[in-house]
């Protein structure tokens, strides 16, 4: 049951900040629970809304008024909130044909929407949690200071919705969607990786050799890994005095029945305990930005792929995410990698983890786009001065011949397609480069 709990309620909170179900929810029915309070507080206390101008209601005891007030507010916002939701489900939409359907995870906790949709759906509670008490009988009544707060809250409504219409606006265009993905994605990078890098070099995961652990234990379910409770997994370790080595990486496919961890003296563990270790780790259907720096990066390649094809033909858009792909590189080699092995009190290793290393996430951001661009020298000339850009921003000898590799790949990729004059720039950033790397 703990171990429920705890991946339910990290669960809770991840769609509290990404979703529209959790905060939306929060912040509707507070308004809906205020809305009661202040009409039942009035009602008992008749002299709590004597700060109310006369000019709005003559008298309380004629509450058909408040009644009209609170009838037509919530019923004009319902109508408003089906004019929002069908603008977010064409916004949706949109962003998903023209740039990837992955992206719709950054719309879905883009907090503007959140709180628009929530402070909607929250006037209409308001003014029908607060519409019981304007009544005739037993006696006339007519709450003026709650429907005065439900005016206030019509009057909100209505700037709101013109700033989200004008925010919707702007949340379509490419360079918002990139640069917000990029945003997200430099703060996981910073969540994954909190200690700036010192002066070893980056080292590749797998170090450690599968043949070396005993048993597998196997996924009870299918989905990508989310999240993995690291500190969880340690302290599962030291309690059974065990190891065990997580086999796949956050961001990777895990089916049910195939190994998700390996562990050395198995027979410490019951099936219970196995359980518990299972535990630690979050599945889903789809990859999210908790702890899978990867998934940031093939957002904007999928943008990027699609803004290059011979259907869509369009290279500024593919330019703008190789700035930002190089943007999360550059962050990504200024941080000090994730310790691969975790160690008890008595510098007993016990947990081994994978990490997406360098390598994959160069692979991950530029490959992709190389291949695809081999006949578009803008772009390829930008994916040059990508590669630039990130060797000029480290001391790495190592980590600049990888990139003074990857950018021949680039140019030998285009020499056979392009004219001679046209490959000339191209090669003044090769050597550049090149400088670089004997530097």
């Amino acid at each position: 049951m703990t171990e429920r709990f705890r991946l339910l309620f990290r669960y809770v909170v991840y769609n509290l900040r990404g979703g529209f179900l959790v905060r939306p929810l929060t912040i509707a029915l507070t308004l809906g629970c205020v809305g009661a309070f202040l009409s039942w507080l009035e009602e008992s206390d008749p002299a709590f809304g004597s700060w109310v101008p006369k000019v709005l209601f003559l008298s309380r005891a004629d509450p058909q008024v408040a009644q009209v007030i609170l009838a037509g507010i919530a019923a004009s916002i319902m109508t408003v909130v089906s004019i929002v939701f069908a603008i977010l489900l064409m916004t949706l939409t949109l962003a998903s044909m023209q740039f990837s359907p992955r992206i719709i995870v950054s719309f879905a906790r883009d907090r503007v929407t959140q709180w628009t949709l929530g402070i909607f759906l929250g006037t209409f509670l308001y003014c029908t949690a607060a519409l019981p008490a304007a009544h005739s009988l037993p006696q006339p009544f007519a709450p003026v200071a709650t429907v005065t707060g439900a005016m206030l809250l019509a009057i909100t409504c209505v700037g709101l919705l013109l700033f989200f219409i004008h925010h919707i606006s702007q949340a379509i265009s490419v360079n918002h969607i990139v640069d917000r993905i990029a945003s997200e994605t430099e703060v996981v990078i910073d969540d994954v990786m909190p200690l700036p890098r010192g002066q070893c070099r980056l080292e590749l995961s797998d170090r450690n050799d599968l043949s070396t652990w005993d048993k597998p234990v196997l996924s009870d379910v299918s989905g990508y890994i989310r999240f993995v409770d690291t500190k969880r997994l340690l302290d599962l370790a030291i309690y059974y005095r065990v190891r065990v080595r997580v086999v796949r990486r956050v961001g990777q496919f895990v089916p049910a029945g195939t190994p998700l961890l390996m562990v050395y003296k198995p027979e410490r563990l019951s099936p219970e305990h196995i359980g518990q270790f299972r535990g630690a780790f979050d599945f889903a259907p789809s990859r999210t930005l908790q702890q899978d720096v990867e998934f940031g990066v093939l957002q904007i390649v999928d943008i990027a792929l699609k803004a290059i094809s011979p259907a869509v033909n369009d290279p500024t858009t593919a330019i703008t995410c190789v700035d930002h792909l190089s943007r999360l590189l550059i962050r990504f080699i200024s941080r000090e990698m994730p310790e691969p092995l975790l160690y008890d009190l008595k510098g007993v290793a016990r947990v081994s983890i994978r990490w997406i290393d360098l390598e994959r996430l160069l692979d991950s951001a530029f490959e992709q786009i190389r291949m695809y661009s081999k006949m578009d020298i803008a772009v390829s000339m930008r994916l040059l001065r990508a590669f630039g850009d990130i060797a000029v921003a480290t001391q790495d000898v190592t980590l600049r011949r990888t990139l003074l590799e990857r950018a021949k790949r680039v140019v030998a990729g285009c020499e056979h397609r392009i004219d001679t004059e046209e490959l000339k720039p191209m090669l003044i950033r090769l050597t550049a480069l090149e400088r670089l790397t004997v530097a």
